[in-house]
């Protein structure tokens, strides 16, 4: 038992190493403004939620984050504030559903929810906290960051606009290229990262038996 509860705090740490280096590979996307770009750091955190777990999803985010604002954070906190917040909303409704459905409907009812709830606290908080943070802390002014938005977009006038025309729009996106990669490679890597469960089930089996 002890080296089964090992074994998975060493996944899920290598996990959050893996999603830590994946904040670092950014992809701008032309019809959204440059301070949003997509990545998917949130890969190894649902890996992690849909093999031991929503709360392990949660910690991958943790540390994902911890080590993003400690080595390379530019912005207070607040940028890893809103995707730790972010990607916990997602790991924890996909891994939730995914948990009483584990077969491949699930799995996609899983992501698509998580994605969905995702973009909508992320529009509400990015309205009501993360962009009022970074005009009071990092002295970011609002207008500037609408400004952005109204490049890429004429529909961006204010800070609602820029919610439902660009953050919303753009996690929406993010969720989808995520939820993708995530369907695509969890079937391959869940054999290793179920490999020591699987052991453990067998010996008790085998104890069973004699």
């Amino acid at each position: 038992m002890k080296k089964s509860k090992l074994n998975k705090q060493i996944k899920i740490s290598l996990l959050a190493v893996i999603a830590f280096l994946l904040m670092f590979i950014e992809v701008p996307i032309p019809i959204f403004p440059d301070f949003l770009k997509i990545d998917i750091s949130d890969l190894p955190a649902l890996l992690g939620a849909f093999t031991f777990g929503p709360i392990a999803g949660v910690v991958v985010e943790f540390f994902k984050n911890l080590l993003h604002g400690i080595f390379v954070g530019k912005t207070a906190f607040i940028g890893e504030l809103s995707n730790f917040i972010g990607g916990s909303v997602l790991v924890i409704i996909a891994g939730s559903i995914y948990k009483f459905k584990k077969d491949k409907k699930g799995a996609i009812i899983a992501l698509i929810s998580g994605s969905i709830v995702m973009s909508l606290v992320a529009g509400i908080l990015n309205y009501y906290i993360y962009l009022p943070l970074y005009e009071k802390v990092l002295g970011f002014p609002i207008n500037a960051i609408i400004g952005m938005g109204s490049k890429v977009n004429p529909k961006v006038v204010d800070l609602k606009t820029l919610i439902v025309w660009s953050i919303i729009p753009f996690n929406l996106l993010k969720g989808f290229v995520v939820c993708i990669v995530t369907r695509v490679v969890y079937k391959s890597l869940s054999p290793i990262l179920h490999k020591e469960e699987v052991k453990v089930v067998e010996e008790k089996k085998s104890l069973n038996y004699k």
